[in-house]
């Protein structure tokens, strides 16, 4: 995409891919779709996550002290108190919720009555994934790997230096395929997930627009994945949005674009309203798809949105 027909194309509120790519936003997004305020008044949103009845659970990273939750009615309550600095969560498929504690340099779980469990001390966790078998890999940006812990707890580094600054992660549907955004990069990552839990034939499967200024760092951040297997990035130009075969469908810009946008989920009634993390507020946005919930199988001749 040439810049000049980016520049066009952000200019609308809703952009649409170039006629070669076969997953347009318009069939993403409603005509009637756009930014819908959910909370504000925090310092910096992040680790945006939803649980199987659709309620939202995200953190404040520089200035919380809490995990926080939105439910599907819009209110907003203090989730686990004395929970601050973290920079990932995710909702186990044994109904456990795992964070990044960044600020404390290691990887938790809380358990259904919120007590913490230590499962890695003295790392640079990020953001994480857990698959549906009880593996969680995390990523460490400062050291260029990505960690996995095994159902049994041991940790192990399954990739080194291979993305230079990994940091949003999300698996593919049938979660045979690890994506992993470059925060100091242009590329989003993918790893196919062995039988063992190792990570192999690593590619750079995506190409992040990036800023004119700096056409090699895209900042991708925060990722998802759709029923449909799109995946979705934050970045430094807004959310991008690609198909399963990596190609770009478009761009949607920040809704408060003078702040960064960082985290994003599907949450709220079905799943189907995709969620962003942007400064010190989140917003929402309707779609025609629902997210790809890591925790539960998909269905035998599941009908998913079109």
């Amino acid at each position: 995409m040439n810049r000049t027909l980016f520049t066009s194309l952000l200019a609308s509120t809703l952009i649409v891919s170039a006629p070669a790519q076969d997953m347009a936003l318009s069939q993403i997004f409603p005509e009637d779709s756009a930014w819908e305020l959910v909370v504000e008044g925090y310092e910096f949103t992040d680790g945006l996550t939803s649980d199987a009845a659709g309620n939202l659970y995200f953190s404040d990273v520089k200035g919380g002290t809490a995990v926080y939750r939105v439910d599907l009615e819009g209110k907003s309550s203090e989730y686990i108190p004395n929970a601050p600095g973290i920079s990932g969560l995710k909702w186990g498929a044994d109904g456990k919720l795992y964070a990044c504690v960044s600020k404390e340099q290691r990887v938790v779980v809380f358990d259904k009555d919120k007590a913490v469990t230590e499962l890695a001390k003295e790392v640079r966790p990020n953001d994480l994934v857990v698959t549906r078998d009880g593996n969680l890999y995390f990523t460490m940006t400062p050291t260029s790997e990505i960690r996995r812990i095994d159902p049994a707890g041991k940790m192990t580094v399954v990739s080194s230096g291979v993305v230079g600054k990994p940091n949003g992660i999300s698996l593919s549907r049938d979660q045979g395929t690890l994506a992993v955004s470059d925060h100091g990069g242009k590329f989003v990552w993918v790893f196919r997930i062995e039988p063992d839990g190792t990570l192999a034939h690593p590619g750079n499967y995506m190409t992040l627009v990036t800023p004119a200024e700096t056409p090699e760092v895209g900042k991708g951040d925060g990722m998802t994945t759709d029923v449909h297997g799109r995946y979705y990035v934050t970045s430094a130009e807004g959310l991008q949005i690609f198909d399963p075969t990596g190609r770009l469908c478009g761009v949607l810009p920040a809704p408060d674009s003078k702040l960064p946008i960082v985290s994003c989920c599907f949450a709220g009634p079905g799943h189907a309203w995709l969620y962003v993390g942007n400064g010190g507020k989140i917003w929402r946005r309707k779609t025609t798809s629902a997210g790809a919930l890591g925790f539960e199988e998909p269905k035998a001749n599941e009908v998913v949105p079109k």
